[in-house]
């Protein structure tokens, strides 16, 4: 068989570019809810990382083999026990760990294949949120732009609801990233960011 020739991706989010800078080179990536696969396609020409995906809908994996990506058909619900302990050395969940039922579960099932874990979410702390809620309103952004009846995100929270969560999950942060659309937001980032990423190591 021969061997699929994997073309950068056009576009990296930034986001995405930073979750890269801390995968190491060479290093084995499990991607959870792996979208179109740009990621795992980006991991793989410019660190030679070995990653495998897990995606639900038939289109974005349609899109994962085309970019010459592995990917499993999957509910994240469902959990990983098709995976083995510590099979992994890195295992993301990009914008999607909001949506999932289970939240405390899915963390936990990272820490259990990989060493370390990448989650990003968004942050809820964002101060128009509150502006909205005060109005009356639930609030519609671009990290979160649906109405209150047709939200996927059913988990909402700010950086440090995350923070307690990994405390009390034996999860020790080693890394954070907060942005405001394409931006890197450093000053106050509880407040003026609209997405949050962190960089986990579990403790088993």
């Amino acid at each position: 068989m021969n061997q699929i020739s994997v073309s950068a991706p056009a576009h990296v989010r930034p986001d995405l570019k930073r979750i890269a800078g801390w995968v190491e080179p060479g290093s084995r990536v499990l991607d959870l809810g792996c979208g179109d696969g740009t990621l795992l396609a980006h991991l793989q020409n410019k660190k030679q990382c070995v990653g495998v995906g897990v995606e639900l809908s038939d289109q974005q994996v349609i899109a994962c083999v085309r970019r010459g990506v592995r990917v499993i058909q999957q509910n994240l619900e469902e959990g990983l026990a098709l995976f083995d302990d510590h099979q992994f050395d890195t295992v993301v969940l990009s914008r999607t760990l909001q949506s999932m039922h289970n939240t405390e579960r899915i963390l936990q099932e990272m820490a259990r294949v990989a060493r370390y874990g990448i989650v990003s979410f968004p942050n809820f702390g964002y101060w128009p949120h509150g502006w909205s809620i005060l109005r009356g309103r639930m609030p519609v952004t671009g990290e979160m732009p649906y109405e209150w009846y047709n939200t996927p995100n059913i988990h909402l929270c700010t950086l440090r609801d995350f923070e307690r969560l990994a405390q009390k999950l034996g999860l020790r942060i080693t890394d954070m990233a907060t942005f405001k659309e394409d931006k890197e937001v450093k000053l106050l980032p509880g407040w003026r960011s609209t997405l949050a990423v962190y960089r986990f190591e579990s403790g088993c």
